[in-house]
Order: structure tokens, then C-alpha cells, then sequence
């Protein structure tokens, strides 16, 4: 498959063309694709947007963020002088469809020029009030004519709720078939989070003891250290629940708690997803005020630094009631899963950012050793993390070096910089390249986003039903609000932080 890409042309279309996520992750990614020799010899990147821009100014906007923002660092003159070449501009007006036809007369000189069809993959870029808009005209203007040709990526959030997201899949679907539409969650792209399959399923000691006899409970944590910023306008509509928990963290608990799939096609790897979600136990008013927490930061000092409460950020209601950390239990009520429980927790201005998934192990069935020999005693825990380290752990009881017998918990460790020596590439080198080929394994399906929207319904109708009065009950560079610590600790757990060896 990879290798008759390089004899199909490919013309990207990216709507929001001189935005910032075309110039901090879509750019450098295709940069680095094409140094990698990824790319087919004949491409087309093409941006568009409202700024009028020839394509040598929008070839040094793109010069500006690959050189800012790439992982292989500043381009080199020679390569970006040959990859430059395929850098073009397009002004126009999304809303306008009148605008549409210059995309057509550039695709049509490509393919005249290059002799055959090229596969043209349309990247949304853009807010997401523009999906429909975009969609919509790209169907008035004829461009998505052969499906055997045509994609289109879209970015998250894909859809605010249940009812937006079945509405924008079914005008997507009006227009597209579902092996053309990419919904995007760049997590998936992540080089850890691809090997949680390969470390399950390409290993026969793990798969009999993933379940609920020997697993008493999964925690997945994603935390940040930075706040809103900037973005105050898109999060104070959006929240944790809605950026974070309904796309990102849902899919990790899927990875984790997913049946063995027959093949490794992307229909059957989303179907066994899509079981996950399905078997999740819905949330009653009670499970909602027992098994969740939302919390919003205050201020205070991150790393020697004074930054503002949330609601002190620009462009966010002085009186918002939108969360900036969630954390949930959740049940997956199937033979495999019933009745371990799946803790998550995602925040921002958190004492540390990192992604972590932690598998804790059920204790032995008989403590042979006296009590203090093992003081430090420890239950066995699987620890996958994401970022900032890339790296899967087993944590396991050993002898302490010395005529005592004394246990102390060792890390059985892969890590990805000790092992290989080849730099990973982004998740969004993954993604596209998956999207040129026509890989859909690592994108999300319409029935599984409308299935996770259904699942997170209750719990986000009650918290804007009702006004928090204890907001911010968390202060910056803080683990969160203190209910959070109750929720996991009823149950007699903790939430387990990886301690970080480098710089936080």
C-alpha cells in the first residue's frame, strides 16, 4: 500500500490555509513526510483562505512555521527549494461558492499536467462553523465528483453535542461516502498510542491476564500545565468534557478495553471500538453527582510565574460556568470489563502536563513475606505513557540488593529513545500519510462519534443545567479539586502520577 503511493498524485486543498494549525502541525508534518521521502513525486499543496497572498508569500509563511515548528528543525536550502515548488495559494471566501470554481481549474491543470488523476484530499482547517459551509460547497462546485478520488479531513470538536454531530454526519453523508470522511484526533497518530494495540495483541503473556480477575482498576489521565490562553473564546463554549474527554480520552479507554479484532482493516478495528462504547453504562442523575467532577482553575504561580484564574483569561465570561477539569468513573458492563472501573481525569493548569494510562493489577491472593520486609509493598501496575515521555513500564516487586530480604517496586522499562534510535514522528506525519493511502484505522467513524456524544449527554445537560457556586475550586499548578481525589479514594485507589525524570 505504501509503496504505490509514489505513483499516485496528490493534491492537498487546506482550508485555513494561513491559520495557526496549518502552520504549527499540517505544514511541518508534510515537510517532514516529504524529507522522508513519503510523499508521491507529484503533489500539490494548495492553502486557501481570505488573506490575498501570492504563493511566494504563502511559501514564506510556511517557510516560518516548518523552520519554528518542525521536528527535523530548519529546513535546508536545497530541500526546501524543491519542496517550495509545490507550494500554492488560492484566495477565496469559504462561504462563497462562486470561489469554489478556482479550486477546480487548478485541480484540472494538475491532472493535465501530470498525465493522470490525482487523489485531492480536502483538510478543514477552519472553525468548525465552516464544516457544513464547506462541505456543502465543495458538493455545489463538482469537486467531490469521484469518490474513488475525493477525502475530506475534518478537524474535532465534530459536533457540539448528540444533536449537532448527527446532523453533520448526515450532511456529510449526503455528500460523501463514509471511506472518504477523516475525522481527525491527532492522539491516535501518537506513536504510544499506536503500540498499545501492538503491545496487546502482538503478545500472548498479556491476554489472559487482561480483565477483570486480574486488573482491579484503569485510570487514564491527561493534564496540562498551560491554561487557555488565547483560545478563551472557542474553550468557554467547549470545556474539558467536550475538547478532551468525548474524543481523545474516550479513545484511549477504547484501545485499553477493546476486544482482539480478526484483522488489523480499519472497519474491524473500529467495530471493536465501537463494542467498547456500546457496553459503557449510562449515566443516571445519581451516577452523575457520584461518579463525576468538574472544577475550574483559579490563579496562582506556575513555575515562578503568576497566572490568572480562568475566568481572568481573554475572552472568557467573568462568570463562566464552563469546567477546565473533568474526571469520571466509568463502568464498561461486559464479560471482559463488568465491574472494574475506568477512572479518567483531564485539566488544565495542573501541577504537571503528561498523558499517562495506568493499569493496576489485583494484589497477590496470600502475602507470604512479613510486614516489614515490605514496607513499600506495592501492587503490580502497567504504566503506558504518552507524553512528555514516551515510554510502557511494568511495575513489579524485587529484592533489594543486600543480606536482608527487603522488596522494593522496579520498573521493568521500554522506552522509545533507549530502544530505537530513529526519531518518532508526529501524529500528524501518521495521519496524513494514512489519509493519502487510504487508511481510516486511526480515524474516527460517524457511529462511534454520535455513540460517544450519547454516552456524555447526561453529565453535560446537569453541569449547564446548573451553576457551579464553588467555582474555581482548584488553584494553577495544582492536581485539581479536592472532590476529585474523594472520587478515586472512595474506592480506596489514588490517582497515580508518573514521576517525570526531565524538565516538567
Amino acid at each position: 500500500m505504501y509503496q504505490s503511493l509514489k505513483n499516485q498524485p496528490v493534491i492537498f486543498v487546506i482550508f485555513g490555509g494561513t491559520g495557526d494549525l496549518n502552520s504549527r502541525k499540517l505544514a511541518p508534518a508534510l515537510y517532514n513526510l516529504f524529507l522522508d521521502n513519503w510523499l508521491p513525486d507529484k503533489f500539490s499543496i494548495i492553502g486557501t483562505g481570505r488573506t490575498p497572498l501570492t504563493d511566494e508569500q504563502f511559501s514564506e509563511k510556511i517557510l516560518e512555521g516548518i523552520n519554528k515548528f518542525s521536528r527535523t528543525g530548519k529546513v535546508k536550502d536545497d530541500k526546501w527549494a524543491e519542496f517550495s515548488k509545490h507550494l500554492h495559494y488560492q484566495s477565496a471566501n469559504a462561504k462563497d461558492v462562486e470561489s469554489y470554481k478556482a479550486f477546480g481549474t487548478r485541480i484540472d491543470a494538475h491532472n493535465a499536467e501530470w498525465g493522470t488523476p490525482a487523489n485531492v484530499i480536502y483538510y478543514l482547517a477552519v472553525s468548525p462553523d465552516f464544516f457544513p459551509i464547506i462541505a456543502e460547497n465543495i458538493s455545489k462546485s463538482k469537486l467531490a465528483e469521484d469518490p474513488e478520488k475525493t477525502r475530506i479531513v475534518i478537524e474535532k470538536p465534530f459536533g457540539h453535542d448528540l444533536e449537532s454531530s448527527r446532523s453533520l454526519n448526515k450532511l456529510l453523508a449526503g455528500i460523501f461516502n463514509e471511506c472518504q470522511i477523516y475525522r481527525i484526533d491527532h492522539y491516535l497518530g501518537k506513536e504510544t498510542v499506536q503500540n498499545i494495540m501492538a503491545f496487546r495483541f502482538a503478545n500472548a503473556i498479556l491476554e489472559p491476564i487482561w480483565n477483570r480477575n486480574f486488573i482491579e482498576h484503569v485510570q487514564i489521565s491527561v493534564t496540562e500545565q498551560l491554561g487557555v490562553e488565547e483560545r478563551g473564546d472557542y474553550y468557554d463554549g467547549s470545556g474539558a468534557m467536550r475538547d478532551m474527554i468525548q474524543n481523545h480520552i474516550l479513545q484511549l479507554l477504547c484501545l485499553v478495553a477493546m476486544e482482539a479484532p480478526n484483522s488489523f482493516s480499519a472497519d474491524e478495528v473500529r467495530n471493536r471500538k465501537l463494542d467498547v462504547l456500546n457496553a459503557m453504562r449510562p449515566f443516571t442523575p445519581e451516577d452523575v453527582r457520584m461518579s463525576t467532577v468538574r472544577g475550574q482553575y483559579g490563579s496562582g504561580w506556575m513555575e515562578g510565574k503568576e497566572v490568572p484564574g480562568y475566568r481572568k483569561e481573554p475572552k472568557v465570561n467573568p462568570d463562566s460556568n464552563t469546567e477546565t477539569f473533568a474526571a469520571i468513573k466509568f463502568f464498561v458492563d461486559n464479560w471482559r470489563w463488568k465491574g472494574i472501573p475506568f477512572y479518567v481525569r483531564t485539566g488544565k493548569r495542573m501541577h504537571q502536563t503528561s498523558s499517562v494510562i495506568s493499569i493496576q493489577f489485583k494484589d497477590v491472593p496470600h502475602l507470604i513475606f512479613p510486614s516489614e520486609v515490605s514496607e513499600s509493598w506495592q501492587q503490580n501496575r502497567l504504566v503506558i505513557s504518552i507524553q512528555p515521555e514516551m515510554s510502557i513500564r511494568l511495575q513489579v516487586q524485587a529484592k533489594r540488593p543486600g543480606l536482608e530480604m527487603v522488596l522494593n517496586t522496579v520498573d521493568m522499562v521500554f522506552d522509545y529513545k533507549g530502544t530505537f534510535e530513529k526519531q518518532a514522528p508526529e501524529a500528524y506525519e501518521t495521519l496524513l500519510l494514512d489519509t493519502m493511502i487510504g487508511d481510516q484505522t486511526l480515524f474516527m467513524r460517524g457511529d462511534q462519534v454520535e455513540v460517544a456524544w450519547e454516552l456524555l449527554m447526561p453529565i453535560l445537560k446537569a453541569w449547564e443545567g446548573r451553576q457551579s457556586l464553588n467555582f474555581p475550586n482548584y488553584s494553577a499548578d495544582s492536581w485539581g479539586p479536592e472532590l476529585a481525589e474523594a472520587l478515586i479514594a472512595r474506592d480506596g485507589f489514588h490517582w497515580f502520577t508518573l514521576p517525570l525524570t526531565g524538565k516538567k
